[in-house]
């Protein structure tokens, strides 16, 4: 087992050649297209669609638990009305047609033959393939899915599988010592300077002083 200074470095530089890959689905113009074609206007309805979409139709209350940081209103407001506009099947294609899409206009010419990322997409799979789902609920959710015939997709969709584990072990290790998803964000804030999480994740100013005083 690597000391835990390397494994910190190690999990570090993971978070930053993975991150990438992933949250294209968020932030990219073709991923947004991608939802709305689908039938999903606004960002979270896209957002909570397609990055829940592996648990099923679920309802508020394992996204809340399971994405940990958002305000629970901010995940009522889109579910399970989600589910009446779009399927769990419906809106997995849609984000990995909308992830293909923006990783090839991130790459451009750089993907003239996406079977080039074969070996990246096998170490990515094979790392997939170790991971051990106790605990990790949307780590496993991902995993659990068939994975692609498009080289592009399986490389997004092992990333994201390699990204949602990470995060399920965040909460773990949070959970742990006693930190709620707000104190979370109030923490992370304090030592980064970053701005825009309360509103972002709907926190009430009260709810997020209240926060700052327990921590």
């Amino acid at each position: 087992m690597p000391e835990p200074d390397q494994a910190s470095s190690d999990a570090h530089l993971m978070w930053t050649r993975i991150e990438p890959l992933h949250t294209v689905t968020y932030f990219s113009p073709e991923a947004q297209v991608g939802f709305t074609q689908a039938g999903l206007h606004g960002f979270w309805r896209g957002y909570f669609a397609g990055r829940a979409a592996p648990l099923g139709p679920v309802g508020p209350a394992p996204v809340v638990a399971s994405f940990f940081s958002f305000a629970s209103p901010v995940v009522e407001r889109a579910l399970p009305d989600v589910w009446t506009r779009i399927t769990p099947e419906r809106a997995l294609r849609a984000r990995e047609e909308g992830a293909v899409a923006a990783l090839r206009a991130v790459l451009g010419a750089e993907v003239s033959d996406a079977s080039e990322f074969a070996e990246v997409v096998a170490d990515l799979e094979t790392a997939v393939d170790c991971l051990d789902p106790a605990g990790r609920v949307l780590g496993a959710a991902n995993a659990a899915l068939p994975r692609p015939d498009d080289p592009l997709a399986r490389l997004w969709q092992a990333a994201t599988t390699l990204r949602e584990y990470r995060g399920d072990g965040h909460i773990a290790a949070l959970v742990a010592v006693g930190v709620d998803g707000c104190e979370a964000l109030v923490w992370r804030q304090a030592r980064d300077g970053g701005v825009g999480e309360r509103e972002y994740r709907g926190w009430t100013e009260e709810q997020w002083a209240a926060a700052r005083a327990r921590l």
